[in-house]
């Protein structure tokens, strides 16, 4: 390789200064290179959130129930002896009228008794004309002297039994005649048959219901309450009753009475609701709806997007406290049209709250409103 021809006729001297001048540069060079840059400040930014002021308004709360339509009275029919059912003369839905009879059961053996009875009776009363005939004629010879006080006396205790047997055997015949009118089962108001639990040819005794009547008058709608709304429903202003089978008829209704004690099985209260004016087209057991209206109460109501929950969680909300965020748990309620939701606890009007980007807040994270300054 051949120098460049100024380097060749440089002087010695020279050459070794440009030589180390040179090796110097190279060796700054490579420290300079090996050395890392000066560290930068890098400036955390703050995320811009959208938030709104937890407010109330005004929801009339109200819930439904479903019910039967009953009669305000019913009346469960019964036998009052025993003895089999020999006829019938009424149907599921026959109008009944006082008097009328529903069932009748056999009435041979008690037919028999009366007889028996009917018999002593009879006996009974010829004792006493015996008796009163013989007090009548001793009366006659006592008067003459002809019998002592203690004879007279004798016949007339006769007489005091007979008489005494002759109202017994009225009693025994009376108690048979009421039996034999007990063979048949009469409705004792005006009204409606609802229910039938025995047919012809079946044993019944007495006391067991056979026969349900509606009677006539007032109707109401059944519903079951649970416990938790029975305060609720004391409270609602208004009832409105309306018919599955009757889409275009409503009514109102009036609460009339609540049982007092549960259902052991359903742990629901019974409750009757009294029909103002019940339609003509309604009838006995149609299924009915009761809207029950309470007064109108302020609640609490965000936007859904304001709601963060994961997975299973409890649901909660970002509440945002001198630039912080905070989770806080929180139990909600109805759902609005609105895309809004109802809390029932949790959250207080006035606290604000992140509607927007929720899933990527942290706790404690510093955030700043949306239309702050940095």
């Amino acid at each position: 390789m051949q120098l460049p021809y100024w380097l060749v006729n440089m002087p010695r001297k020279n050459i070794y200064f440009f030589l180390t001048a040179m090796i110097g540069l190279c060796i700054v060079g490579i420290v300079l290179w090996r050395e890392p840059p000066p560290p930068q400040t890098v400036v955390k930014e703050i995320p811009v959130v959208h938030t709104v002021v937890a407010g109330t308004t005004g929801v009339a709360q109200g819930y439904t129930y479903s019910g039967e339509v009953r009669g305000r009275y019913e009346s469960q029919l019964a036998f009052q002896v025993n003895g089999k059912i020999v006829k019938r003369n009424v149907q599921l839905g026959s109008t009944v009228n006082v008097g009328d009879v529903l069932l009748q059961i056999d009435a041979k053996d008690v037919v028999q008794t009366v007889q028996n009875y009917s018999a002593q009776v009879y006996s009974a009363e010829s004792q006493l004309q015996l008796a009163e005939s013989n007090l009548k004629r001793y009366r006659e010879l006592l008067e003459g002297g002809a019998i002592s006080q203690s004879q007279y006396d004798q016949y007339a205790n006769a007489y005091n039994v007979a008489a005494a047997g002759v109202r017994q055997t009225q009693a025994q015949y009376t108690q048979g005649a009421n039996q034999l009118d007990y063979t048949l089962l009469k409705a004792d108001k005006p009204g409606v048959v609802s229910g039938i639990s025995a047919e012809i040819g079946q044993v019944v005794s007495a006391g067991q219901v056979i026969v349900t009547v509606v009677q006539d008058g007032e109707r109401e709608v059944e519903i079951s309450v649970p416990e938790n709304r029975i305060e609720e429903l004391r409270k609602a202003e208004k009832f409105q009753v309306s018919f599955w089978a009757l889409p275009n008829i409503t009514t109102d209704g009036r609460l009339r009475e609540i049982s007092p004690m549960a259902d052991q099985i359903t742990r629901t209260f019974k409750v009757r609701i009294s029909v103002s004016n019940p339609p003509p087209e309604m009838k006995l057991g149609m299924t009915a709806a009761v809207s029950i209206g309470s007064t109108t109460e302020p609640v609490i109501s965000i936007p859904v997007t304001a709601v963060y929950q994961a997975g299973n969680s409890t649901p909660a909300v970002w509440v945002v406290t001198d630039g912080t965020v905070t989770q806080r748990s929180i139990q909600t309620g109805n759902y609005g049209k609105d895309n809004t939701v109802q809390i029932i606890s949790g959250l207080r009007q006035g606290e604000r709250i992140v509607i927007a980007g929720v899933h990527k807040m942290t706790e404690g994270q510093q955030v700043k409103l949306d239309g702050d300054s940095l």
